[in-house]
């Protein structure tokens, strides 16, 4: 499997680009897609799951052309979207019957065994007669990656998929997502957390306001930051001028002040200590120099 996204754009009226020239190849395991709100994340997974057109650009799935083959490529997507709904009133397993006759298991015999095994492959089993509606955040996920893969799909799309979740669930449903990839499938996962690309992603992509300003592996955006983040006690009022002058990662209140995680290039007049980056310090060091050489080129 290998998707080819060559110089994608989104244009809302005359100049607001949710995506702007975008190119990535991705190829089968899983692969993370992370970027604050509003970076064109959701915009460019409604695309590849032919639900939204681009103005400029084309996708490409094992060389087809995603919207001249469109009812192919769909026989091959596993969708759950951020806002993912069903009908409440179902039970569990009435609503993935549903879905799974969407997805073209019309057998009624074959569709209850791909049911049932979804239902235990995604720990719902015990649940199949409860109604869809009251189930908790978290099992109402596992129902939505359930109807996402009940037709066995060799691309499957994820949009923000933990918000919202405990860390148990949020742990649960990252294992989920490795367990299910494989050598012949494709995980897009599209995220703003960091925690979710970093533990289960071996390639990622980095959106800032609609563009790629990262493509590698989680480890090489973790080294950008190498050499650049610190831990260094202060008092409160010390700390609040340092909130001023850099990133500020985490503030842990102890009995000698704060202690205190900046990402900087230079951390000038404070006693501090150099320590190893991790992918939530370089992501936030890197997105911040991103943003400033972006504001310094407008201005």
């Amino acid at each position: 499997m290998e998707i080819h996204i060559d110089h994608l754009s989104k244009v809302y009226g005359k100049e607001f680009y949710a995506l702007k020239d975008v190119s990535l190849t991705i190829g089968n395991g899983m692969f993370g897609l992370l970027g604050p709100n509003g970076a064109g994340k959701s915009t460019l997974m409604r695309i590849l799951v032919t639900l939204m057109k681009p103005t400029r650009g084309k996708v490409t799935v094992n060389g087809m052309n995603i919207h001249k083959h469109r009812k192919e490529v769909r026989q091959m997507i596993g969708y759950l979207p951020q806002d993912f709904r069903f009908f409440s009133k179902l039970k569990t397993w009435e609503f993935l019957d549903y879905s799974a006759a969407l997805s073209g298991l019309h057998n009624s015999r074959e569709r209850r065994e791909a049911v049932d095994k979804m239902l235990e492959e995604v720990g719902l089993f015990d649940a199949r007669d409860r109604q869809a509606g009251k189930l908790s955040g978290g099992m109402k996920r596992r129902l939505g990656i359930a109807q996402a893969l009940i037709n066995d799909p060799k691309l499957i799309v994820v949009d923000e998929p933990t918000t919202g979740l405990d860390p148990d669930e949020r742990i649960r449903f990252r294992n989920l997502l490795s367990k299910i990839s494989g050598e012949e499938r494709i995980i897009i996962l599209s995220t703003h957390i960091v925690a979710d690309i970093s533990s289960t992603c071996n390639q990622m992509a980095l959106l800032n306001q609609g563009e790629v300003a990262f493509r590698g592996t989680p480890e090489d955006l973790t080294d950008k930051a190498k050499g650049s983040v610190y831990k260094v006690i202060l008092t409160t009022r010390e700390l609040e001028k340092v909130k001023e002058e850099y990133p500020v990662i985490s503030t842990v209140m102890m009995e000698k002040g704060w202690e205190v995680i900046i990402v900087a290039d230079h951390l000038p007049g404070y006693p501090s200590e150099r320590i190893e980056p991790d992918l939530e310090h370089a992501y936030v060091y890197f997105m911040d120099k991103e943003l400033n050489e972006f504001m310094v080129t407008e201005y």
